[in-house]
């Protein structure tokens, strides 16, 4: 079975003074405004690496849910923030790594089954696989 989404952008002008829109299929978001000045200089608006961090955060999400089920659990609650680390290389610029910072609450799990699950759902989940990154975790589990 194969699943295909679709985001979309759109561009124009110059690279500093140029304005782009960003879409996706769902519709979640809809002509969202993205420029140099949202990704290099913290203006409003979305850029590439937020939305990364956002694909990265809720797929593991749910590669933790899932994994939980598999061994009998079932979580009160996921929170999961995917920093996307952009680093200039070279002439230009590469993700060179993305750090989830996991906070959750599922009954009667033990630290060390919590600290095995959510490594499994890390390397598991289907953006991590995707990012040519390192990936690194913070998980705390509440209780």
């Amino acid at each position: 079975m194969t699943i295909k989404k679709q985001g979309s952008a759109q561009w124009q002008g110059g690279l500093e003074n140029g304005k782009g829109t960003i879409s996706t299929q769902s519709g979640a978001l809809d002509s969202h405004p993205y420029g140099f000045a949202q990704r290099f200089e913290g203006v409003k608006g979305s850029n590439p690496e937020e939305l990364v961090g956002a694909a990265h955060a809720s797929c593991f999400s749910m590669a933790l849910s899932k994994i939980l089920g598999e061994e009998g659990y079932v979580a009160d609650d996921i929170n999961t923030t995917a920093e996307i680390s952009l680093e200039k290389k070279g002439d230009g610029f590469a993700v060179t790594g993305s750090h989830l910072t996991l906070t959750a609450k599922i009954p009667a799990v033990e630290e060390a089954k919590f600290k095995e699950l959510a490594d499994k759902a890390k390397e598991g989940c289907p953006i991590s696989k995707l990012l040519d990154a390192e990936i690194t975790m913070d998980a705390s589990l509440e209780k």
